[in-house]
């Protein structure tokens, strides 16, 4: 395969889920997939047709088009479309056209297939995809809307006015307000509903006079959803009867409204629009805009049931896209690298487990070839992107373990001599620099400089049963808040006081498990759930204890990222500081079950 080619596959098989498959599966792909590139405009699927393949966006983006033609989603870089399809006897289930230049990969659908049967983990992906990702033209305008409820989307408390109120007062109210629609109240009842459409239309047009009361062009009766009703009825309602504005009853009240805008709120608030909209934009403070809506984004999902692992796999992606095109950028400003390198990142980007919180890990690993004076080059280009991601939200890591640091930027020789000399001499310092880097992943170029390096380092981490015992040691630092009496063990003073912290005392701690796990197994991967699923498989951690310790995680997890986007709900920023005074008595009880599980798994382990 030509070099540009081998590129573009590693682009590729960096998205999930293809770093599910094992490196001989992801080797059989060589000869499997095809590159492409259409012109702004291109009809790229039509639905009915029969799918090449398993399509995967590379650069560009493209419009899923209702049976009417409309615009009603957009799919950007790492997107895919087809799999629904390819389950399905093979004929396109949705219709899309190029929006602009487009790059893409296509699958051969034998071997995707194949791949899908052979490697569970990799079909469940798939099969289970959220509904945000459902490859039908509805779902896929909806990203999301099949799951969410109207309570989820609309406004709440809209703004009304009464039948008598002239209609220039009614306009002042849209003009000062920046709504659209205004509902006509008579005392409790919904009256009508009077637009901007209904202002042009009934009054501009008709040359009427702005004293004539509202009532007189207002929409009457017009129709309702309750706040139970799904997102996407909302919309068939919406497109149904050619209307903007839906009122929102529940018992005969009016609770909220919901608008076509508020529709396509939801649609820019997902993650394949978002990286979308990083690929575009020239600067950090552009992609810093983007970053924006990640709160919105964090809600919705879970709003939406989406399991934590996929929410957190998707706020990953805007990190992981972000840092991309600052790489990108860097290196149109500062020209091309004099020797190859590769940029990876560790803590919770590097597990692929970011929330609506963090700061940045990571490091270069440069080629041996580097000489002294290429350094000034690096350095510039490591500043540039760590300026560029706090720029974005993600703050300086406070131990300065970073690529600004010139000691985590060095060639491939001295990373090997660092790991050598942590598993050769583990003090605590060697304990915690090993813990963060045995979480390593490569971001973005030469993946060769990382690959054989990290089954080297496991390898001899493994075997080193001193070094695995100072591990085992530190990762027994964290310890779930639970009291003697089985109740919890809150914070006692300071900001936090009575709170519990889900991240450092609920996550942590299972973090540290699944890595020791992964340390005794020499298991490659970093996403601590795939870590305890590999750990089980491997005989590491029996089955009954990864089953105990996978639905503890999951508990926890999901409770983090809810306190959250209750938090954004109010308006308020997210932490990870839970009152268990805001949960149900049954939800406490499952917490502390949960707590007690990573506890009797740490005995043990210790």
């Amino acid at each position: 395969m030509p070099d540009d080619q081998s590129r573009l596959l590693d682009r590729v098989l960096a998205h999930a889920p293809f770093d599910l498959l094992p490196p001989e599966a992801r080797a059989e792909l060589t000869d499997a997939v095809t590159f492409h590139t259409a012109r702004p405009g291109t009809l790229l699927i039509r639905e009915g047709a029969v799918m090449a393949g398993l399509h995967v966006i590379l650069d560009g983006a493209l419009d899923i088009l209702s049976d009417s033609g409309d615009v009603v989603s957009q799919r950007g870089p790492g997107d895919m479309l087809g799999e629904r399809a390819l389950f399905r006897g093979g004929r396109a289930t949705l219709t899309a056209r190029t929006s602009s230049a487009l790059s893409y990969a296509v699958i051969d659908t034998a071997r995707f297939l194949d791949l899908t049967n052979r490697f569970a983990g990799f079909a469940e992906w798939f099969r289970a995809a959220p509904l945000a990702r459902a490859a039908s033209s509805a779902d896929a305008y909806a990203t999301g809307l099949t799951a969410l409820r109207v309570a989820d989307l609309m406004v709440a408390d809209p703004v009304t006015c009464a039948p008598d109120q002239t209609v220039t007062q009614v306009a002042q109210m849209m003009r000062d307000r920046v709504i659209s629609s205004v509902l006509v109240m008579d005392g409790t009842q919904l009256a009508g509903i009077a637009t901007v459409h209904d202002l042009t239309n009934k009054v501009l047009a008709e040359g009427l006079d702005g004293s004539i009361p509202v009532a007189q062009i207002m929409t009457p009766d017009p129709v309702t959803i309750g706040p139970d009703a799904l997102g996407l009825d909302a919309l068939v309602t919406l497109a149904g009867r050619k209307i903007n504005h839906l009122p929102v009853a529940q018992g005969g009240r009016i609770v909220g409204m919901l608008g076509r805008t508020d529709l396509f709120r939801q649609q820019a608030t997902t993650a394949s629009h978002m990286v979308a909209d990083i690929v575009r934009a020239d600067s950090a403070e552009g992609m810093a805009h983007v970053m924006t809506r990640v709160p919105d984004l964090l809600a919705h999902l879970v709003s939406a049931g989406t399991r934590h692992t996929a929410i957190t796999r998707r706020i990953t992606d805007l990190t992981d896209a972000i840092t991309r095109r600052l790489l990108t950028l860097a290196e149109e400003k500062f020209g091309p690298p004099p020797v190859p390198y590769l940029w990876l990142a560790c803590g919770s980007q590097g597990r692929q487990e970011q929330t609506g919180i963090s700061d940045q890990d990571n490091c270069l690993i440069l080629d041996d070839a580097v000489q002294p004076d290429h350094d000034a080059y690096f350095a510039a280009l490591a500043q540039f992107v760590s300026d560029g991601l706090d720029t974005c939200g993600f703050f300086y890591c406070p131990g300065d373990m970073m690529a600004t640091a010139t000691r985590w930027r060095q060639p491939r020789r001295i990373w090997r001599s660092y790991f050598a000399k942590w598993i050769a001499e583990p003090d605590p310092q060697a304990q915690m620099l090993a813990s963060v880097m045995f979480d390593l992943r490569p971001i973005a170029g030469e993946f060769g400089l990382f690959a054989d390096l990290q089954d080297e380092v496991l390898a001899k981490a493994r075997g080193n049963s001193i070094f695995v015992a100072h591990m085992v040691s530190n990762s027994l630092k964290h310890t779930p808040p639970l009291s003697l009496f089985r109740g919890f063990a809150l914070i006692r003073s300071g900001e936090h006081k009575n709170t519990v912290d889900l991240k450092l005392s609920g996550v942590i701690p299972v973090v540290d498990l699944a890595r020791i796990y992964a340390l005794r197994g020499a298991l490659p991967t970093v996403n601590t759930r795939e870590r305890l699923e590999t750990a089980r498989e491997a005989g590491v951690i029996s089955t009954s204890g990864a089953h105990d310790l996978l639905d503890a995680y999951d508990l926890i997890a999901m409770t983090r990222l809810r306190h959250q986007a209750e938090q954004i709900r109010r308006g308020a920023a997210p932490d990870n500081f839970l009152p268990p005074g805001a949960l149900s008595e049954l939800e406490r009880s499952h917490l502390r079950d949960a707590f007690m599980v990573i506890k009797t798994m740490q005995s043990a382990l210790g």
